[in-house]
């Protein structure tokens, strides 16, 4: 049987890009099943706009309104639990995929079980020579980055296993989903928004799953902001991705793994908590989240352990 694909897009005031997004999404090579809209309680026309360019394909484009803000991570758990397909394109409303971009994802993953997420190449809007992400990596003191971001396109040519692959158009096998999920949560709620896909990637890898970089897929992502550039980014957003990254590491890491890194680390956080003490005070706010969480990180910490040694 022809596996089935599913695309989710979670949208927040994205009136002026998902059209193009829908319309590349369903000029695509391969049959997909089912395309969910998932609003968060956006207050410009996004849910006009998508009712009305859905109404000619039916039930094949549905719209779900909430009626709050719920987060990137929430609202994608929220479309997961409400399809039923092999494959899962998670997908950002400012991205046009290229029109062979699932089937050359779905080819590789159906020959490559062990593979349970993918991603192609892509492309600033921008700038059409310079690569948004190629996947995700993870350094030795845990600090995550788009594979390739800013660099020459020509320079990421080549398909390859990655760490992870970034939630603006990454592909999911259910199988992996399942496998995975802690808490019946793909992505984690306490997250909200901002480095979920790198602690679905971190979780994924300790779990024996694999990530593949395709460069022929193509795909070319808007993006609000450009990557370094912290003054353009609002403060929830430098808040999130901030704390977030503590998040994953309490879930992820074991003790012998961060001793190895300490004094690197212990460089890194004297400086970055000086800065943040210095430049944006108000970021490291955000450890108010951290300590209110925690007891349901520990929740989650001591299943993603309970995983590893099943």
């Amino acid at each position: 049987m022809t596996p089935t694909v599913s695309v989710q897009i979670v949208t927040y005031n994205s009136s002026e890009d998902i059209e193009e997004c829908l319309t590349a999404v369903l000029q695509q090579t391969w049959h997909i099943e089912r395309i969910l809209v998932i609003d968060n309680a956006s207050s410009d026309h996004t849910v006009s706009k998508v009712r009305s360019f859905a109404e000619p394909f039916g039930e094949h484009i549905q719209v779900i309104k909430n009626v709050q803000n719920t987060g990137f991570a929430p609202a994608h758990n929220q479309g997961i639990h409400l399809t039923n397909t092999d494959y899962v394109l998670v997908l950002n409303p400012d991205v046009v995929l290229g029109e062979t971009y699932v089937e050359h994802l779905i080819s590789y993953m159906e020959q490559h079980p062990e593979t349970g997420s993918a991603t192609g190449r892509l492309i600033l809007q921008s700038s059409s020579e310079t690569i948004d992400s190629t996947g995700l990596v993870i350094n030795k003191i845990w600090r995550a980055f788009d594979r390739g971001a800013g660099e020459p396109v020509h320079q990421w040519m080549d398909s390859a296993e990655v760490f992870g692959v970034s939630g603006a158009a990454a592909m999911y096998s259910r199988k992996m989903i399942e496998d995975i999920s802690i808490q019946g949560e793909f992505f984690d709620a306490d997250f909200f928004a901002y480095k979920e896909d790198v602690d679905v990637a971190w979780r994924a890898g300790q779990l024996g799953w694999k990530a593949y970089y395709c460069a022929n897929a193509v795909g070319v992502h808007k993006r609000g902001w450009k990557k370094g550039s912290r003054s353009s980014q609002p403060l929830f957003v430098r808040r999130h991705s901030f704390i977030n990254r503590y998040k994953m590491m309490y879930k992820n890491l074991s003790g012998y793994r961060w001793l190895r890194s300490l004094p690197q680390l212990l460089a890194y956080e004297v400086a970055v908590h000086g800065y943040m003490l210095l430049k944006e005070p108000k970021v490291l706010g955000a450890w108010i989240d951290f300590w209110r969480q925690l007891p349901s990180l520990r929740e989650k910490r001591g299943e993603i352990r309970s995983k590893l040694f099943e």
